[in-house]
């Protein structure tokens, strides 16, 4: 099943190239807000599934390209995202150690919006392409072989960064933590519709241009680990996101009036926009193409402010 918000953030159920509103059929349960709705019905999935599903079949819907796709998950408690979570095709010798920051549920934004890039003195600002879980379950000390009863769904998850800002060794916070810096979308799949979240193909693209393609049999700390590894720090709650990483090698990048979209095998395709009110530029170059030319370091930015001479 495909979840998705839309409109003034009306609860839809994707059927073929429709949406059909199933906002009455929930509106039962105990919320103060979309978001809070959502993390019910999460919670209460099980139950409500039935008449979900009565309602769908009836339900003819409305064109998915006339209404306004909002981000599925508007409010989570928690945003989690597991750093150096890849082999990189092989060329890290060993998996790093098991890592994650937490990402601030403010920083959400959904398909059709956009990333704002701040007025900061950042090396460069890039988006990481990544799968990410979304908990149905929560609970904490969560062992690994139980962990993916606990999963709800899958959906896209654009990690925006802003690198090398300072000081040095304090910065993953107002890194990660910026508005629109977590894009999500365009809908929620539920985990039965995802036969093996493993053996998926990630693929993002910047102005039509394929920048990353990985699949997430190379993830060097499966999900469940993921899970169990979380857990143990925090209580996990209903609507919880955990992105899982991403294969650093194709990010570059991200400038004023790209247009940027992933698209993770089975989860549609999300599409968001970028702003910045300061134009700075960057090389078009991939950390992979760099590296392929002999250069160390982050792509350094050419024009703008905070350019350095």
């Amino acid at each position: 099943m495909k979840i998705i918000l839309f409109n003034d953030f009306r609860v839809g159920i994707l059927k073929g190239d429709h949406v059909v509103d199933i906002t009455s059929v929930i509106s039962h349960i105990p919320h103060h807000g979309i978001g809070d709705l959502m993390n019910g019905l999460i919670k209460s999935f099980d139950k409500v599934r039935p008449r979900i599903e009565q309602t769908v079949q009836k339900g003819k819907g409305v064109l998915i390209s006339s209404v306004k796709i909002r981000p599925p998950l508007p409010k989570p408690v928690n945003i989690e995202c597991m750093a150096v979570n890849y082999m990189e095709d092989g060329t890290r010798k060993e998996p790093a150690l098991i890592n994650a920051f937490h990402k601030s549920p403010n920083t959400i934004i959904g398909h059709g919006d956009t990333m704002v890039l701040p007025d900061i003195g950042a090396s460069i600002f890039e988006g990481e392409a990544e799968i990410a879980l979304v908990m149905g379950k929560g609970g904490s000390f969560i062992p690994a072989s139980k962990a993916m009863e606990h999963i709800f769904g899958y959906v896209n998850f654009i990690d925006g960064s802003a690198r090398g800002v300072v000081p040095e060794g304090n910065t993953f916070y107002q890194m990660k933590s910026r508005a629109t810096f977590a894009s999500i979308g365009p809908y929620l799949v539920t985990a039965d519709e995802v036969k093996d979240p493993h053996k998926l193909q990630v693929r993002l693209w910047v102005n039509g241009v394929l920048k990353q393609n990985f699949n997430t049999d190379d993830m060097a700390h499966k999900i469940p680990r993921c899970i169990e590894w979380v857990s143990s720090i925090h209580e996990l709650e209903p609507g919880d996101i955990i992105a899982t990483g991403t294969n650093h090698r194709g990010l570059s990048a991200f400038q004023d009036g790209d247009k940027v979209e992933l698209e993770v095998d089975g989860l549609g395709r999300l599409a968001i926009g970028v702003r910045d009110d300061l134009k700075r530029t960057w090389a078009r170059e991939t950390r992979l193409e760099r590296e392929q030319r002999g250069l160390t370091g982050m792509t350094p930015q050419l024009t703008g402010k905070y350019a350095k001479a």
